[in-house]
């Protein structure tokens, strides 16, 4: 058996590690655009100088030669046969295959804001490239301004922040009332605002950006909506990602808007090829790409497997040493009139549960994560917590499990 891989980073190095596991003589293939591997969670300690390109690797050294898998790096996928099974690179060079997992990932999206694009000073934050550029832009500039206060915003500002050759004014600007809108709610954003605010960044919540001001195609400032104008001599681009599917445009392999199709075992509708991780357009969360990636590839070994995710909205934050988990769609189980929203804080800690009928839609968890255990157990195995007369913050495994005649445990 032949598997091909296209993309080198969570869904991609996953799924051929798990295809090695279970298919130990079988060929296999990974292609990427990228070098190196590395985790693009963690790239703001690239741009912060905290971490060397080796130290953002997570596989091993000698991974390759150890799982005998050969890496094409730094080519491109420019188009797809699905009925001859072959892949064409940029170089011309075609790769067959019996079967294939489309993990190409997304890029970032540059929104229609006029004379954005096609900037020499403006950057998408996705891969180490733009890392490299936002460093040497950065450490030259007098202002930056990050567009875009969702988690790659918020990586590239506190990337920026630890930079110690980075002296410009930051700037970050968010169209929402909040940061990180998808995961928090405006109690949760307010700790990472006061953070920002002393470390001297320039807030503009609830604000949209009109218009680049340019000369000699360079940024020099940017219009809000509301007529401010804001200096910039680099401007990161964080509004949001495209996937990665412009060589299945003259195929048949079926996308959408948003991203690849596939179903709960990783399938496209082409027999054979599969997908994993956010080229879907509809998770671009690290852990739900890792666990995509391990279904599609057991179906693509012949080991049935689906995907049981219980929250695809599913994310952990540690920005200034603040840990954050967020659990659901904020948007969805905050404007339902029959959701049940209970709130625990103190000093340090913030708990936020969103429940209905007895069961867990959603959750904010800052501060103190020891609870996140039981709670996602409590989610996972969807247990009905109107039979616990207690709070709902005190639950402990205790409250659900016994042990049978076998010393086994059991709900």
């Amino acid at each position: 058996m032949k598997y091909v891989i296209i993309g080198a980073s969570a869904s991609g190095v996953n799924g051929a590690e798990n295809l090695r596991r279970l298919d130990p003589n079988s060929e296999i293939i990974m292609i990427s655009q990228d070098n190196y591997i590395y985790s693009r969670c963690i790239l703001h300690h690239f741009i912060g100088d905290i971490r060397t390109i080796p130290q953002l690797s997570f596989v091993p050294q000698d991974f390759f030669e150890k799982n005998n898998i050969q890496w094409i790096k730094g080519k491109k996928v420019i188009n797809l046969d699905s009925e001859k099974k072959t892949l064409i690179l940029e170089d011309n060079s075609t790769i067959s295959f019996d079967k294939l997992l489309i993990a190409s990932g997304s890029s970032p999206f540059i929104p229609p804001i006029e004379n954005l694009r096609g900037a020499n000073n403006m950057i998408g934050l996705k891969t180490l490239e733009d890392c490299d550029l936002i460093k040497i832009l950065g450490e030259k500039a007098k202002n930056i301004a990050v567009i875009g206060g969702g988690l790659i915003g918020i990586d590239a500002i506190t990337g920026l922040i630890h930079n110690k050759k980075v002296t410009a004014k930051l700037h970050l600007i968010e169209m929402s009332n909040r940061l990180l809108p998808l995961q928090l709610d405006k109690k949760a954003s307010l700790i990472y605002e006061e953070k920002l605010k002393e470390n001297n960044v320039s807030l503009y919540l609830n604000h949209k950006v009109s218009k680049a001001i340019l000369k000699d195609k360079n940024i020099t400032s940017l219009i809000l909506e509301n007529g401010d104008e804001i200096p910039a001599d680099l401007v990161i681009v964080a509004t949001g990602i495209k996937p990665n599917i412009d060589f299945l445009q003259n195929t048949n392999i079926e996308y959408d808007k948003l991203g690849l199709i596939f179903n709960a075992k990783g399938e496209t509708n082409i027999k054979d090829i599969y997908g994993a991780g956010d080229v879907s357009g509809r998770g671009p969360i690290w852990s739900v790409a890792v666990k995509e990636a391990i279904i599609a590839t057991s179906n693509m070994a012949g080991v049935n497997k689906t995907m049981d995710d219980f929250f695809f909205c599913k994310s952990t934050m540690n920005f200034f040493n603040i840990p954050t988990l967020s659990l659901g769609s904020i948007e969805l189980y905050e404007n339902d009139p029959h959701m049940i929203i209970d709130i625990q804080e103190d000093k340090n800690t913030y708990k936020k549960i969103a429940h209905k009928d007895g069961y867990i839609y959603g959750a904010i968890i800052q501060g103190d994560l020891a609870y996140t255990g039981i709670l996602t157990q409590i989610i996972r195995l969807e247990i009905d917590i109107t039979k616990i007369k207690k709070s709902i913050f005190d639950i402990d495994y205790s409250d659900f499990f016994t042990m049978n005649k076998n010393l086994e445990f059991e709900f």
